[in-house]
């Protein structure tokens, strides 16, 4: 971009059919301020500033009458109960919601199983991050499961940003990664088999990766909002862990030290993340390894189940299904009232699993 030290600014250019019954329209019924309006005998252009937008209407520019998205704290109101308003020269005025409220889809319920030697596409979403989609069908849109990589160790382009979402994980399968979080204290480095659960709307930035870093992200739903917020600097300077995020703490739960105990399922044991526990039930992560004695064909009554095979192998055994040998970088999930089980679980074998509600019952099928 060329250096310059002049003011710059720019506009909307909207054609209109009617420019002096505009002029009223814009400014008593939108609130916005005219700025300019010219030739003086003859109107056929006038600009108007307000709501963040400058726009320009001008008598003589071709094309279709334009469009303006309006986002207010109270739509209704601001538009006496109609979504839609129509200004004289033609242009639609489309009113919205400000922050509407966060969408849960209902979960389509399937058996899924991914694996990596299917050779899913990696794709570059933001930051110059790989993806891979665990879950394609997204359960009808209740959630997103990724297998997320940054190929060249380094500083990240990352700004503070936040996700409007329900729940958000990210767990380090490999590598480090630095993340700055909002009332965090400084820098936090997450490392192989660490997590962090990102409250709604908390600020958060990423800084720095190891090359081969990979991390294992849900998020629910599966399309939710990203926003960039240009105004706070990371970080803040505090350093608050009781600090909610609609009823969520932000919890770092680090792998070392961890304490394996019974997982609800005999022949298993896992570590709990605290994940359930800070989230108020909304989810829960647990890390699970082999133990002692045979695994029983269970039923759980949960609404997500989801598993990712991080190391070892095993077999999933399904009701009406094929059994599916499991490898590292294979994922699944298990719908409410499915049978199934895991045979052949080898000494190293290593799962993550994910659960929403964090609260579910499993019993022996």
């Amino acid at each position: 971009m060329p250096e310059t030290s002049a003011e710059t600014r720019a506009e909307v250019v909207l054609p209109t059919s009617a420019l002096r019954d505009d002029i009223a329209f814009f400014t008593k019924r939108l609130n916005m301020r005219m700025d300019m309006i010219f030739p003086a005998d003859n109107p056929r252009v006038a600009v108007f500033s307000g709501h963040g937008l400058r726009v320009r209407l001008d008598r003589d520019a071709p094309g279709e009458a334009g469009r303006i998205r309006l986002l207010c704290d109270a739509p209704d109101a601001f538009g006496d109960g109609a979504d839609v308003l129509h200004a004289p020269g033609g242009t639609r005025i489309e009113l919205a919601p400000l922050n509407p409220p966060l969408e849960m889809p209902a979960t389509a319920h399937e058996f899924v199983v991914r694996r990596l030697r299917d050779k899913a596409p990696w794709v570059i979403g933001r930051a110059g991050m790989h993806y891979r989609d665990l879950v394609p069908s997204r359960l009808g849109g209740a959630m997103i499961a990724s297998h997320i990589r940054i190929p060249d160790g380094g500083p990240v382009p990352d700004m503070v940003h936040y996700h409007k979402v329900g729940f958000q994980l990210i767990f380090c399968y490999g590598g480090w990664v630095d993340v700055l979080y909002e009332d965090q204290g400084d820098k936090r480095r997450l490392t192989a088999g660490d997590c962090f659960i990102q409250p709604p709307e908390i600020r958060h930035r990423v800084l720095e990766a190891s090359e081969g870093i990979e991390v294992i992200e849900i998020g629910v739903p599966a399309e939710h909002i990203t926003e960039i917020d240009h105004n706070m600097t990371l970080p803040t300077g505090r350093s608050d862990p009781d600090r909610e995020w609609q009823g969520q703490k932000f919890v770092h739960n680090l792998a070392a030290g961890a304490d394996w105990r019974q997982f609800r399922i005999p022949g298993l044991v896992a570590r709990d993340t605290t994940i359930c526990e800070n989230t108020g039930g909304v989810a829960s992560v647990m890390v699970v390894r082999k133990g002692a004695g045979d695994i029983p064909w269970t039923r759980h009554d949960g609404d997500i189940l989801f598993g990712f095979v991080m190391e070892g192998a095993t077999v999933l055994e399904g009701e009406d299904q094929a059994a599916r040998a499991l490898e590292p970088g294979d994922a699944f999930v298990i719908p409410p009232g499915m049978k199934t089980r895991l045979s052949q679980v080898s000494d190293d074998f290593e799962l993550l699993e994910v659960a929403l509600p964090g609260q579910f019952a499993t019993r022996v099928a």
